[in-house]
């Protein structure tokens, strides 16, 4: 019997367990270049541009790169016209810290009591720590979302081949929706989390290889996304 959604149920002993095949998973097809030019798709897998004048496994300059991404990237839109573009939080959260810091301080500003207990701050949670040990944990996340931000900026970094880095179709994490995962994916075939979506990007728009779940790059990554949603409630599922 063939599958649907490449999802099998199988029943044993009255508890149920669940079988992925990998037999009809919806695959993306690229039209064909008639004259053998590199051929570049976005996961919606209908919009595709050819890159004139590069053939599959050459290297784009930096400026066709972006060129490709802006002419997918506008095809996208012409074609989806009521579609939300969801830009990153971190976009606005300047603006609104000019805005909070412009408010006149309150009469009575209420100050927390670290050492009032577990009530009032969470860092009572394991044990009382200091305003230090947080300032340096602080510190070391900035460090990984720093270094994601890097990468996510650099094709090379990312182990493309044809120039393309993530920012060129998703400027300052726009529109990866990292608060929507885990949830299915058609690319894929199956329920996949925000790191299943990054390597699909980097096996096929950047034309690299993917990450391992522990590679230190994808945890930079997964980390910068998630740090430009900052804020956004957890919708899982939601497409």
């Amino acid at each position: 019997m063939r599958m649907t959604a490449a999802i099998a149920l199988a029943l044993f002993a009255g508890s149920s367990s669940f079988a992925i095949a990998d037999q009809d998973l919806p695959k993306h097809q690229l039209p064909p270049s008639q004259d053998g030019n590199l051929v570049l798709g976005l996961c919606d897998g209908t919009t595709s541009v050819e890159i004139p004048g590069v053939k599959p496994g050459q290297p784009m300059t930096r400026e066709q790169a972006q060129w490709a991404a802006d002419t997918l990237m506008a095809e996208w839109r012409s074609k989806n016209p009521d579609k939300d573009w969801v830009v990153a939080a971190a976009e606005t959260e300047l603006a609104q810290n000019k805005t909070e810091q412009a408010q006149p301080a309150p009469d009575n500003p209420v100050v927390q009591n670290k050492s009032a207990g577990p009530a009032t701050d969470q860092v009572q949670t394991y044990g009382a720590f200091t305003e230090r040990d947080q300032k340096i944990w602080q510190a070391s996340t900035d460090a990984l979302v720093a270094e994601g931000n890097k990468i996510f900026h650099d094709a090379s970094l990312l182990g493309g081949t044809d120039a393309i880095s993530c920012d060129m179709c998703h400027p300052n994490a726009a529109n990866t929706h990292p608060e929507t995962y885990p949830k299915y994916q058609v690319q894929l075939g199956r329920v996949a989390l925000l790191r299943d979506m990054i390597n699909w990007c980097i096996e096929n728009p950047v034309r690299g290889k993917p990450l391992a779940d522990d590679d230190p790059k994808m945890k930079a990554l997964e980390a910068y996304i998630l740090a430009q949603r900052k804020g956004t409630p957890l919708n899982y599922g939601k497409h």
